[in-house]
């Protein structure tokens, strides 16, 4: 345990900023799964493509917050919308 009081801080802080993260990550996780599943039902395209403008933004903010990296949310972003275009 630490004993000086900004490490005291710094091990709260990291331990908020770890949950807000975990909470960030599964949210996103979970909205991609929607979609995904969405995709193979061939679901309305019109919400699907709503669905995946909310995703787009929250991996957008994720980047900015340092959940994930630039290229990791381009990569799931480009994944998305290839499959959303997949459907007829």
């Amino acid at each position: 345990m630490a004993n000086i009081k900004s490490s005291k801080k710094r091990i709260v802080q990291n331990a908020k900023r770890s949950e807000l993260n975990k909470n960030r990550k599964s949210r996103i996780r979970s909205s991609i799964k929607k979609i995904d599943s969405a995709t193979l039902d061939k679901k309305n395209k019109a919400e699907l493509s709503k669905n995946f403008l909310k995703v787009e933004s929250e991996l957008a903010k994720s980047v900015n917050k340092g959940v994930y990296k630039k290229n990791t949310a381009a990569r799931l972003i480009s994944r998305l919308a290839k499959k959303i275009k997949s459907i007829n």
